[in-house]
Order: structure tokens, then C-alpha cells, then sequence
């Protein structure tokens, strides 16, 4: 069995990290001039420079034996291959197979899945050509210019940070929005600028039974025929994205309008898939296809380059070294570029969701640290807000800094200080500043540990790569803590709990602990008389809109 924690590679570890605890990131390149060339990559156009870590010859060297003690090599290529790697779901994991852009096949119970993907990839290409022309229209014969995303989870982020990215590629006369929030006060904010007649709603849910996303697509659906008339097709207006097309129809659905996908697509992988259906509409297929192929770029050289040239690797081995040996418990992600706002957010999910376990795939407790916390905005913002706790605070935080180099031609003076700045940052984190030795309440002790990430322009391709980039750093983190990414009983149970209390809520349970029921009695009395009932909930009720609401058109995501 394999153990962890007690295998002579990790023992050497744990005695490098006090042998190394006083080095300083500065010293290793006086002692290495050529450090940055060995420690810098290339992919297509994204570089990434991880020469400003904590991590000399002999560190880096044990974490790839590391690596080679670990079940990565076996896990990798049973994930490529469609085995069943999700153990306790009991299913494979193929959300590379969604961007595979090669010709060969990946058979899952011995049926290759690359023809249902391709046809499901023309399904979508087909249906975002008709509303991004303007052939399909509304019941009252107007085109669409309004799409909004009715999810949570998996289901919203990715689509959410995807869309924002590439706002510069965005249809010119269409408007995204995306409701994830269970609170009333989110969907009634954003139908009120709507107009129903040019609206689209797509409901994103993989089993189509998800409390949030079903209560805001009941509010929706009841906005929608308020009005209009309760005699309205929605069918030109409602689509969804689910594998349960059965209850998709019961919702009000036609058939032919059900995006299905697979139970193997796992939620915060599942943009790939035909959740991607707000991108396609957004971006144009042929640029989904761009960001699908970057993906699949970054597949290959995840498969194929040597563990001391890999990516995924590099960055993953450099966070188990902080996460486990030098007591690291947060990441920072740190995007220098505003339209990657919504990355940090759904590098939380993608890392936390994953790898925050503490059971192994055996079923056995663990002894060491999993899953860093992961957090983060962008950098300019970040500099005047949280920064000076990492300059000068106490914790231990190591960073990713992501930039795009392209400027836009209007705002190329914006763009280079962006990108000085980032630059000074990363090298004041290293360097410190400490005059004359002496520690006083101006010093900045340095030794902050940083990689940088660059990609030659923001686009759908680079993107793409970023994503895949960091997909594959938290599975070979995984692979070597000895735990299932794939999987989240931990979601699953305050989804469960919530159902059971919005059932028992009435009934004055005493199931629950005091502080639970207590709690519970004060909202029943609050609520008292309104539908709240696990059955009867269907959202706050949504003012019908005026005549003056419902011509306005709604405001575009923003980056």
C-alpha cells in the first residue's frame, strides 16, 4: 500500500525544509546566474517563470523522485484512457476527452465516446450559429440579445470567468448575465432590466435537481410568462444543459432544445462540455473550438514532456513543497489583467473542491496537509488592499502572478504600468527591503516565494492552456497526497441537509441540535403563512416588470 508519509523520499523532504528554512530565493541566483533559464518553460504562448521559489538543485530533485514514487505516471494515463479513476461515484474522469482534438478513440465500457462528443459538439455549434445570426428568434419574432445562465457551482464559474475573459470577443449585439445566487434580490436584479421578448434562458444543471438553480429557473419561467401571457411558447426562450433530459422536459423544455452531456463530466471540469453553451453563444464556435484546442495543447505536453519540463508538474511539486513542508496554507492567485477577475473564484472551486480530503483513496485517514486555501483579485487592486500583509505580515503565502503581454491599442500606457508593476512586485516579494540590516517598521524581510505566468495575448487558445494548466497541477497534487480529486461528499451533504430542513421546518423537528432548532423556530415564525415548504418554494416572487422595464436592455458582463 502506498504511504505517504513515511516513505524514505518523503523523510528527506522533511529534513531538507529544516536543512534549507534560512536560505534566502536571492542567494540562489547570485550562486546561479543562468537559474532563470533552467527554471522557466514554454508552452505555445504561455511562459512560465517559477525561478523565484523557495527550491534549489536538490529540493527540486527530491520532489521528483517524489513524483516517480507516487501513483501519478499509472493515475494519468487511466484518466486519458477512460478508466474508472472517480472510485466512489464509481466513473471515469474524461474532461480531456471533451477537448480531444486528435483522432483517437477513448473508450469508456468499452465504447469509444469521441462520436457522442463530436455530435454533441455540433449540436451546440449549430444552435449558437442560429442565435448568433439572428435566425433564431423569440415568440414575437425579435432576435435574441439577451442570454442569462441560470446554474451554480460548475454549472456558473467556468462559463462566468470564460465569458468575462474573452469579453473582447464577445457578439456586438448580444448582453451575458449569470444567476448562480439563491438570493431573490440576484435574479430579481437582473430580470429587471430584461425584456422578455429578445431573452434567452439557458438552465445548466447536471442532474436537474439542484435547489438553487431550480428556484431561480421557476422564477424565471413565472417572470416570463407574467409578461408575456400564460399562453406564450417558451420554447423559442428556455433551453437547458443536463444529463436528466426527462426532467428538463417536465420543466417546460422541448427535447430538441436539451443539451445533454455525460455523468463522467465532472461539474468545475464541465465548461468543455455543452455547459460551454454561454461561451459558444458569446465567442462564436469556431473560438470555443480556439479554447478547446489550447486545452488539448497543454493535454499532450502534460502527457508527454518529461517531468522536469512539465508544467502541471513543476507548479504542483513546488505546492505540495510549500503546503507540506514549509507550513503554507493558502495560495494566492494574483491575475495582473481585469478581465481575469473571476479567475481566483473559480480556481477555488477547481482547488478546493478537489483536493479537500482528508481520507485517502483507500479509505484511510491522512496525516499531512491537502488543498491549500486558495484566494485571490486582481493585482492592481490587490496591491492597496491585502499586499502589505504580504510583505510584512506573518503569514506564509506563496503567489501566481498571470498576466497577458498584448496590450490593447487605446490603453498601451495602462498596460505597461500594469505590467511593471506586477514585475516590481514579484521582485520587492523576493528582495524585501532591509536597510542596513536593520529591522524596523519600514522593513520588508523578502524570501516571499512567486511564479509568473504570461501568456503572449489573452485570447481563447491561451486560455484555454491556463485552464488545462491548472486542472492538471491540483490532479498531480492529488495523485501524490493519494486522494480522489473527483469527487465532493462534502457538497453533497449541505445540499442533502438543506433539503431535509426546508422539509421538516413546519413540523418542529427535534432531530437537530439546539442551536439548529432554534434557529429553524425563528425562521418559521418569520415566514409564517409564505410558501416555504420544500414542495412550494419556487423563489421570491418577482414584480411584474412595466412597460418601461421590460423595453430596457439589459448591461453587459464587465470585466
Amino acid at each position: 500500500m502506498y504511504q505517504l508519509s513515511s516513505s524514505v523520499t518523503w523523510k528527506k523532504l522533511q529534513t531538507l525544509a529544516e536543512k534549507t528554512k534560512d536560505d534566502r530565493i536571492a542567494d540562489y541566483f547570485s550562486n546561479d546566474p543562468e537559474r532563470f533559464g533552467k527554471m522557466s518553460l514554454r508552452l505555445g504562448d504561455l511562459f512560465l517563470d517559477y525561478s523565484k521559489n523557495k527550491v534549489n538543485d536538490e529540493v527540486l530533485k527530491t520532489l521528483l523522485a517524489l513524483v516517480e514514487h507516487s501513483p501519478l505516471r499509472q493515475r494519468r494515463a487511466q484518466m486519458f484512457s477512460g478508466d474508472i479513476i472517480n472510485t466512489t461515484e464509481n466513473r471515469p474522469v474524461l474532461h480531456t476527452a471533451l477537448r480531444n482534438r486528435g483522432d483517437e478513440p477513448v473508450t469508456v465500457n468499452g465504447k469509444d465516446v469521441m462520436p457522442d462528443i463530436r455530435s454533441g459538439l455540433k449540436k451546440l455549434e449549430a444552435f449558437s450559429q442560429k442565435v448568433r445570426s439572428g435566425e433564431w428568434k423569440g415568440f414575437s419574432g425579435k432576435r435574441i440579445r439577451n442570454v442569462v445562465n441560470i446554474g451554480i457551482g460548475g454549472s456558473d464559474l467556468g462559463p462566468n470567468m470564460v465569458c468575462r475573459a474573452l469579453l473582447n470577443y464577445k457578439h456586438p449585439e448580444m448582453n451575458f448575465h449569470f444567476i448562480s445566487n439563491v438570493d431573490g434580490q440576484h435574479i430579481k436584479k437582473v430580470l429587471s432590466a430584461l425584456n422578455p421578448e429578445t431573452t434567452l434562458f439557458i438552465v445548466s444543471t447536471k442532474t436537474f435537481s439542484t435547489q438553487e438553480t431550480l428556484l431561480n429557473a421557476k422564477t424565471a419561467r413565472r417572470w416570463f410568462l407574467e409578461n408575456t401571457s400564460q399562453q406564450t411558447d417558451m420554447s423559442q426562450h428556455f433551453v437547458a444543459v443536463s444529463t436528466n433530459q426527462a426532467a428538463a422536459m417536465e420543466f417546460g423544455i422541448k427535447r430538441e432544445n436539451i443539451f445533454e452531456f455525460w455523468a463522467w463530466v465532472g461539474g468545475r471540469y464541465s465548461l468543455w462540455s455543452s455547459i460551454g453553451l454561454p461561451i459558444a453563444l458569446s465567442i462564436g464556435c469556431d473560438r470555443f473550438i480556439e479554447l478547446l484546442e489550447g486545452a488539448y495543447e497543454m493535454d499532450r505536453h502534460f502527457m508527454e514532456a518529461p517531468l522536469e519540463k512539465n508544467m502541471p508538474v513543476l507548479m504542483a511539486l513546488i505546492g505540495i513543497w510549500y503546503i507540506n513542508f514549509l507550513g503554507a496554507e493558502t495560495q494566492a492567485i494574483i491575475p495582473y489583467d481585469q478581465a481575469l477577475h473571476q479567475l481566483p473564484a473559480f480556481l477555488q472551486q477547481l482547488d478546493m473542491e478537489s483536493n479537500g480530503k482528508s481520507v485517502d483513496v483507500d479509505g484511510q485517514p491522512i496525516d499531512y496537509a491537502t488543498g491549500p486555501i486558495v484566494w485571490g483579485q486582481t493585482g492592481s487592486n490587490g496591491q492597496h488592499a491585502f499586499f502589505q500583509l504580504l510583505h510584512q505580515g506573518t503569514r506564509f503565502v506563496p503567489i501566481d502572478f498571470i498576466a497577458s503581454l498584448e496590450p490593447d491599442e487605446k490603453t498601451e500606457e495602462h498596460h505597461f504600468a500594469l505590467l511593471t508593476n506586477m514585475l516590481a512586485q514579484a521582485n520587492a516579494f523576493m528582495n524585501g527591503d532591509q536597510k542596513n540590516g536593520m529591522l524596523d517598521y519600514a522593513t520588508c524581510p523578502g524570501n516571499r516565494p512567486s511564479n509568473i505566468l504570461l501568456m503572449e495575448s489573452l485570447s481563447p487558445h491561451n486560455l484555454g492552456a491556463l485552464i488545462a494548466l491548472y486542472e492538471h497541477k491540483v490532479f498531480v497534487q492529488g495523485a501524490i497526497w493519494n486522494i480522489n480529486s473527483f469527487d465532493q461528499w462534502g457538497v453533497q451533504l449541505g445540499k442533502r441537509l438543506a433539503t431535509e430542513i426546508s422539509r421538516n421546518i413546519e413540523l418542529k423537528s427535534s432531530d437537530y441540535d439546539q442551536s439548529t432548532q432554534g434557529l429553524m423556530e425563528i425562521v418559521r415564525q418569520h415566514m409564517h403563512g409564505k410558501n416555504t415548504t420544500a414542495e412550494a418554494v419556487s423563489g421570491n416572487p418577482v414584480k411584474k416588470a412595466s412597460k418601461s422595464e421590460t423595453g430596457k436592455q439589459a448591461e453587459s458582463v464587465k470585466p
